[in-house]
């Protein structure tokens, strides 16, 4: 675009079939691909979560099939590398989580997610996790499996750190000391109290707790984001006790989450001045449509992998008894508008191929639970081993900074 290309290893949102004569000849042609990397979609928007989801689903594909031949290929390894490389390239940015602009995963409309959205890094936590798996030993692989495996403890521990967000968490920070200029501070992202939104304090159940959807110095989106969180259950970027929270919230605010259709993409939706100076007086993004607390029924397929994954899936069934009653009569709509979803979107298209998909695989996974496996991935022993190790220095660090035996003043 206007004489600049983004970095090796973007893979395309979509591709245009083009039909061109052949060798000349108007009388036989041939089909081709046009990719779109982002050039042609609104906004300028790259596609970063494109080929995170490629490579977690190469990894479910050679899982069910039991065909590694495809992921084995010269090709197709060369393509895995150049994403990483890509993702692990060295920038500016302090934190181990990748940084993007604004609609550049499923949510492609300005949404006020740019920075560190928690959506992005479920689905780069998963894509490390699953190409470690499928990377074949050579010694062109060496560093950047060892770069692989720092990012994936750093990432892991960042976010269940600082992104997760609980009724006791919500407190602490509502306690905050801010502008504490040290190595060892509480409120090392400068988080001000006063941001914490009126409706969160009410909302946040006594049991339960999620991620929160973004995270940068002096700022925390409170936001609900789905995808986000059942795919921190599902590639264990969430601990264990945090998956059965999430999945405990999600039942706790069944009518705000799922209501009349499973599931909202986000909550709460971006309400007057809010609305209009985030995204831009957006009249698709009003509130609570499309990507602004909209309910997307292709959602369906993550919320029964996640539950699942932690032996909930009763949640699930009950999500898909609430989308079987009307999805059908109402011609596979792609979305739901209104707090509760009543109705079809204002600009939903019908018969939409992953509303359908997602309901089916859905329906499909509850009758073959073991199905799901092949999109899992397990919690890392080595991963879980670092963490702990981090944790407790971190702790060792704020108990140490609680004796203020001695002043520390940096000049």
């Amino acid at each position: 675009m206007d004489c600049h290309s983004p970095g090796q290893g973007l893979m395309p949102a979509s591709f245009k079939v083009r039909v061109v004569p052949l060798d000349g000849d108007d009388d036989v042609t041939e089909e081709v691909l046009d990719p779109d990397f982002g050039e042609a979609a609104i906004g300028r928007v790259a596609p970063v979560d494109s080929g995170l989801w490629w490579i977690i689903l190469l990894r479910a594909y050679g899982k069910c099939s039991g065909d590694l031949s495809v992921q084995e290929r010269i090709d197709v390894q060369t393509g895995i590398k150049m994403i990483l490389k890509l993702c692990l390239a060295d920038g500016f940015d302090m934190f181990p989580t990748l940084l993007v602009t604004d609609g550049s995963c499923m949510i492609d409309r300005r949404m006020g997610i740019h920075g560190h959205p928690l959506e992005i890094q479920a689905l780069f936590y998963s894509a490390l996790l699953c190409a470690r798996e499928m990377l074949t030993p050579e010694d062109g692989s060496a560093d950047l499996i060892r770069a692989l495996n720092s990012r994936l403890i750093a990432l892991s521990f960042h976010i269940r750190e600082y992104y997760w967000l609980d009724k006791r968490k919500l407190n602490e920070i509502y306690r905050y000391k801010t502008e504490e200029y040290s190595y060892d501070a509480v409120n090392k992202f400068n988080i001000y109290p006063d941001q914490i939104p009126p409706w969160l304090v009410e909302w946040i159940p006594p049991k339960g707790g999620y991620f929160i959807g973004n995270l940068q110095p002096a700022h925390m989106d409170f936001r609900f984001f789905s995808l986000g969180n059942l795919w921190s259950i599902v590639s264990s970027l969430a601990t264990s006790h945090q998956s059965d929270a999430i999945l405990d919230l999600v039942e706790a605010k069944w009518s705000d989450l799922v209501a009349d259709m499973p599931m909202k993409i986000c909550y709460p939706a971006l309400e007057d001045q809010e609305w209009k100076f985030i995204t831009g007086s957006d009249p698709k993004n009003t509130a609570w449509s499309y990507h602004n607390g909209g309910s997307w029924p292709t959602l369906l397929w993550q919320l029964t992998v996640a539950c699942i994954k932690v032996d909930r899936s009763e949640i699930a069934a009950k999500a898909v008894e609430v989308a079987e009653r009307r999805i059908a009569n109402d011609k596979w709509p792609e979305y739901y508008d209104t707090k509760r979803a009543r109705f079809i979107g204002k600009q939903s298209r019908l018969f939409q191929t992953w509303t359908i998909a997602g309901f089916l695989v859905a329906k499909q996974l509850l009758e073959n639970p073991d199905k799901s496996r092949i999109l899992w991935n397990n919690e890392d022993e080595e991963i879980l081993n670092a963490m702990n190790r981090m944790t407790d220095a971190s702790n060792l660090k704020r108990r140490r900074g609680r004796k203020g035996l001695k002043k520390t003043y940096i000049v």
